[in-house]
């Protein structure tokens, strides 16, 4: 389905195929406390309804995850992984409505929304290939009077919260392991954009997930339904993507029982641009480091440090690309910026951007909301940006790129680290010795060298300070589902 021939009937009809109700024990049921709309933020107005939780809804998912693990921890490997490979070709084979659907719930444009489904299909994959590479390891002891062994176990039920932003990808980036791990889950996608999970939900079941393995809950509330499991102690871990706000408090209320957790937090990404980096390809990867997703990414780059020599035309050629960018309906031919997810998130953004030119800064171009309905915000692009504007201190979440130029090297390293996130850094240059040493300084935990994009399922994706802990993808990925038993052999 091209964009051009998207229609009124197409975007009804994949709405139709959504299931809209709860997801467990193996049955679709109705929520407790009624419904919930989901909202399109091209216009504003609803798309569907979907179950809305209870907080005995959330127990009875609980319940079934709980009674379904020791069966599915015992289930083969091998089996577990052919589960997932079969969803990932569903996945692949269903890329036209499920990225229709996400950018009816989200707002991306549909080009962007295929990137998503291939990209959270692979994880799918990736992990489908992981479930039977989960080793132990055998040793003999020091004093070669006995043997060491140790093998690795699933950690039980877990409870997978997932953000607005990327609706699949940040599921199947923590069901992936999860499943193949050998857990069982409770998955609450976020309240604006529960739809592609739900068809992930059903994917899986139709690919021969046994009921009771994921059950999944919609809800108004996040907190009146992640908050009884969070407190139950069957529970065995919490992995949580979202702001740090939240996940500080999801922290505190972890630490009753001390659940395993995995956190990926906010971001306040630095894209660094040395005097002799590829200025060609340095605005291209602005491009996509900043505009993929619209902005609403944890790994958007937030703030651009640029060597003075180059400072200038390196914001002009940026501006000149993201004023020429089409904004739109995700649905419509040619869009390359969706809208916001919400006013709220609009309201953010222009906040910032005013603060920024309030104190000083330039819009060399955008600078505004667009009138109108659904939640627009014109691709903008800010130079002489003071050191004390908001924005260069709080994740944006918008379409937004604020340039400042740097004197030297110990002065880019500094302003890049000077945040409290550390999720990811930007760096381009053609000098190997400065890569490697300034990649070394950035205090994140990923680096895109010369390169504007760092996600990949087969890469441990995650950073440091206060942006979380634990990784999601590569070998490290399962880890995070692993628990590691030693068993002292006498001989």
């Amino acid at each position: 389905m091209s964009v051009s021939t998207i229609t009124a009937a197409a975007e009804r009809s994949v709405l139709q195929q959504v299931p809209k109700q709860l997801y467990i024990g193996g049955e679709w049921r109705d929520g407790a406390k009624g419904t919930l709309a989901v909202e399109d933020p091209a216009t504003g107005e609803s798309l569907c309804e979907v179950a809305d939780a209870s907080e005995s809804d959330a127990k009875a998912a609980l319940d079934a995850a709980v009674e379904s693990a020791e069966t599915w921890r015992a289930h083969p490997p091998r089996e577990r992984g052919e589960i997932l490979r079969r969803a990932f070709d569903a996945i692949t084979a269903r890329e036209d409505e499920l990225a229709l659907l996400m950018t009816l719930e989200m707002g991306k444009p549909v080009k962007e929304s295929r990137a998503e489904v291939a990209y959270g299909a692979e994880f799918l994959r990736w992990f489908s290939e992981q479930a039977v590479r989960i080793e132990g390891r055998y040793a003999i002891s020091p004093n070669g009077k006995g043997r060491l062994l140790t093998m690795k176990q699933p950690v039980g039920p877990c409870l997978l919260i997932t953000p607005w932003n990327f609706p699949l990808a940040m599921g199947t980036r923590k069901i992936g392991p999860a499943l193949a791990a050998g857990c069982t889950v409770v998955v609450k996608p976020a309240q604006q954009t529960p739809l592609s999970m739900l068809m992930l939900a059903r994917i899986l079941e139709e690919s021969g997930l046994p009921g009771g393995v994921l059950n999944l809950i919609t809800a108004s509330s996040s907190g009146e339904a992640s908050a009884p499991l969070i407190a139950d102690p069957r529970l065995r871990k919490l992995s949580f993507t979202g702001s740090t706000q939240v996940g500080r408090s999801l922290m505190a209320q972890a630490s009753e029982h001390l659940l395993r957790l995995s956190m990926e937090l906010g971001g306040n990404a630095p894209f660094v641009v040395f005097e002799d980096a590829d200025l060609d390809a340095a605005v291209e990867g602005a491009m996509i480091a900043k505009m993929r997703n619209i902005g609403e990414a944890c790994t958007a780059a937030n703030r651009f440090h640029v060597a003075e020599p180059v400072a200038r035309r390196f914001a002009q050629r940026l501006a000149e690309r993201m004023g020429s960018m089409k904004v739109g309906r995700g649905t419509e031919d040619g869009v390359e910026v969706g809208p916001l997810i919400d006013a709220q998130q609009r309201t953010k953004v222009s906040e910032l951007v005013q603060d920024a030119v309030g104190k000083g800064a330039r819009a060399l171009v955008g600078g505004h909301a667009r009138e109108g309905t659904g939640y627009f915000y014109e691709p903008t692009v800010l130079g002489d940006v003071p050191d004390d504007a908001d924005l260069l201190k709080q994740e944006i979440f918008g379409p937004v790129a604020p340039v400042k130029a740097f004197a030297g090297e110990d002065e880019a390293i500094a302003a890049a680290n000077d945040t409290e996130y550390g999720l990811v850094a930007y760096l381009y240059t053609r000098d190997l010795n400065r890569a490697l040493r300034v990649s070394e300084h950035l205090q994140t935990g990923m680096v895109g060298l010369n390169q504007g994009m760092v996600s990949n399922a087969a890469a441990p994706f995650g950073g440091i300070k206060q942006s979380g802990f634990g990784r999601e993808g590569g070998p490290e990925g399962i880890e995070e589902y692993l628990e590691s038993k030693y068993v002292a052999v006498s001989l």
